[in-house]
């Protein structure tokens, strides 16, 4: 059974940082892309960033870009989104997601396997 399980959300000021991890299971880990996506109340789950099979390469929405970072630790079969200069438009609910392509990408039909999701708020 496929589980990932992401950690690490919370309550923080604007200008301040996080990292989440999240922890995968029961799926050929370093095989796959990671992605991570985020779903504010009443809007659509919008794509965050994304990180390929082995940490070669890495893309960011716009909206994080130069504030997000994405990266995995294979051998502990985790992946992280470290956070800096949150914003309050940066509240959302968090999700990790396993690709079916190893390259990665920012649709949500290419993610077969996604986690339960971690509160992320930042207060103005």
């Amino acid at each position: 059974q496929v589980q990932l399980v992401e950690s690490g959300g919370g309550l923080v000021q604007a200008g301040g940082s996080l990292r989440l991890s999240c922890a995968g299971s029961g799926l050929p880990f370093s095989t796959y892309a990671m992605g991570w996506f985020r779903q504010a109340p009443g809007k659509e789950r919008e794509f965050v960033a994304y990180i390929t099979w082995n940490g070669g390469n890495t893309y960011s929405a716009d909206s994080v870009k130069g504030r997000f970072t994405c990266s995995r630790n294979n051998a502990k079969n985790t992946v992280y989104l470290q956070m800096n200069s949150l914003k309050p438009e940066d509240t959302a609910v968090y999700y990790c997601a396993a690709s079916t392509r190893y390259d990665g990408s920012s649709r949500y039909s290419d993610y077969a396997y996604w986690g339960q999701g971690t509160q992320v708020t930042v207060s103005s």
